[in-house]
C-alpha cells in the first residue's frame, strides 16, 4: 500500500511541476531536504503559509512555479504549490476538492460587485499521509498579518466568523499551526464536498470556476486586482465594513462533517 500511494502520491504533473528549477532551488537554499519528515512538513507549510502572502491570482489552475513567481495565492493556488513543495521533500499528498459558499469571501470581494458573484465558489486543500494516516491541511490559506488583522477587529465581538476569507468557529485560537494534525480556517464556509484527486490537474479537468465569460475577464482584469488592494487593507489593519451583514452565523458544515480522517 505504501509503495502504491508513494507512487500516485509523490508525482509531478504539469501543476506540480517541483522538476524545474525554481522549486528545486528554493528546497536546496532553505536546506528543507536536511530535516526530518514532520519538519519537512512544517517548512513547506510555513512558507506557503506566510511567505506566500493571501491574495488572489489571475486564475486557480497555475503551476506551482508560477505561483512561486507571484508570491501570492489563496486556496486554490496556494495548494497547488504546497503540494509541489511536499512532494519534492518526499511527502505524499493530495488535493480534496470542494466548494464555499460565497459569504466566506464577502468583505474581500467588493459590496458592488457581491451580488453577480457565483453563488459557490471553487476550493481546496491538502491532505497528507504522515505517520500512516491522512491529514488534513487547510489552514495556510491566510498570512498572519491578514488574521492577525481580523482577530484584532471581531474576536471581542464574537469568536465564529464566515466572511473575509475566514470561515471560523476559533477564530481567537484556529488551528492553523502544523503540529502533525489536521489544520483549518475556512472549513465552516464549505457548502459541497468534491471528492479526492491525486493531482490538482485532475481536480481542474473535471471543476472550473463558473465566473462565464465577461465576468472571468473583469474578474482576471479588474475585480481581483481590486480584492487584492482590500487584502492590503486589512493586513495594515484597515478592515473594511460590510452593511448590513451578519459575518459570525454562516454555518454550512457541522464540525467533522468534512475532511475527518
Amino acid at each position: 500500500m505504501k509503495n502504491e500511494d508513494n507512487k500516485t502520491h509523490l508525482g509531478v504533473s504539469p501543476l506540480l511541476d517541483f522538476d524545474g528549477d525554481a522549486i528545486a532551488n528554493l528546497i536546496r537554499e532553505r536546506g528543507w531536504l536536511s530535516l526530518d519528515e514532520f519538519h519537512r512538513i512544517g517548512a513547506a507549510y510555513d512558507y506557503v503559509r506566510n511567505e506566500i502572502i493571501f491574495g488572489y491570482n489571475a486564475a486557480d489552475d497555475m503551476p506551482a512555479s508560477a505561483v512561486l513567481r507571484d508570491g501570492y495565492g489563496q486556496c486554490n493556488t496556494k495548494a497547488t504549490l504546497l503540494m509541489a513543495l511536499l512532494r519534492a521533500v518526499d511527502i505524499p499528498c493530495r488535493l480534496h476538492g470542494f466548494t464555499i459558499h460565497k459569504s466566506l469571501q464577502r468583505g474581500i470581494v467588493p459590496e458592488l460587485i457581491y451580488p453577480i458573484a457565483p453563488e459557490s465558489i471553487l476550493h481546496s486543500w491538502v491532505e497528507i499521509l504522515h505517520r500512516g494516516r491522512w491529514i488534513n491541511l487547510e489552514g495556510f490559506i491566510l498570512d498572519d498579518a491578514v488574521l492577525s488583522a481580523l482577530q484584532d477587529r471581531f474576536v471581542r465581538d464574537n469568536d465564529s466568523l464566515c466572511g473575509y476569507g475566514v470561515g471560523t468557529d476559533r477564530l481567537s485560537s484556529p488551528s492553523i499551526e502544523w503540529s502533525g494534525t489536521d489544520t483549518f480556517i475556512q472549513k465552516t464556509g464549505i457548502n459541497a464536498d468534491l471528492g479526492l484527486f491525486d493531482t490538482p490537474d485532475d481536480f481542474y479537468a473535471q471543476h472550473q470556476q463558473s465566473f462565464g465569460g465577461l465576468r472571468g475577464l473583469l474578474y482576471r482584469y479588474l475585480i481581483r486586482h481590486w480584492m487584492n488592494a482590500r487584502v492590503r487593507r486589512i493586513r495594515s489593519g484597515v478592515v473594511p465594513v460590510i452593511p448590513m451583514a451578519e459575518t459570525n452565523s454562516v454555518q454550512f458544515v457541522r464540525e467533522g462533517g468534512v475532511g475527518s480522517s
